[in-house]
């Protein structure tokens, strides 16, 4: 057994049945399309891709964890949701070029795969990204730099997509209230 899927397996296990829909996606839903594919990557328990099922999309949910996975797939067919559900690592095997029309990414971050996402989007799509950032008012997320992102760096991880959302509040101002500790964007990759 892979060692990342071990640790995710275990955290998964012993979750609290609560399914966190991104601030991203919460935040912007009325801006995706009425129809298309959408990929949840790196899902966790999937309340992402749940959410965009709802929203009537066809929706595809990776994951490396068997755990989550499982979790996820029972949680949809009990709603009546169209969810494909995968055991997938995505540094491995990521989504075909040109396939989708919306990609969610949350609280994952592996830079060497973006030219991939980004080629993955269809003309027209939309990416919607929120993960953790070094400038940051509490301990939550990883510790690692490898994981978190520099100032500004999601806006240059995809370049010659047209921004649409993004917020950043890094350490200004009074730091107890507002989105603290994450950058999230919701960018359109420009039609042909």
């Amino acid at each position: 057994m892979h060692s990342i899927q071990e640790k995710w397996d275990s955290r998964y296990s012993l979750h609290d049945g609560k399914r966190r829909i991104a601030e991203v996606l919460q935040h912007n839903h009325y801006l995706l399309p009425k129809q298309g594919v959408a990929l949840d990557l790196a899902c966790g328990l999937g309340g992402n891709a749940l959410m965009l099922a709802e929203k009537g999309l066809q929706v595809m949910a990776w994951d490396i964890s068997p755990v989550a996975i499982a979790s996820l797939d029972k949680e949809a067919r009990e709603r009546g949701l169209a969810v494909d559900a995968q055991i997938r690592d995505v540094l491995v095997n990521p989504p075909e070029a040109n396939s989708l029309d919306v990609l969610l990414v949350s609280l994952f971050l592996a830079r060497e795969l973006c030219p991939a996402l980004l080629a993955a989007l269809k003309p027209g799509g939309l990416l919607l990204y929120q993960t953790y950032c070094q400038q940051k008012v509490s301990d939550m997320g990883p510790r690692s730099t490898d994981y978190l992102l520099e100032d500004n760096e999601l806006l240059r991880l995809f370049p010659g997509l047209k921004l649409r959302v993004y917020r950043e509040e890094s350490l200004l101002g009074q730091q107890d209230v507002g989105m603290r500790n994450q950058a999230w964007m919701m960018a359109e990759k420009p039609l042909l």
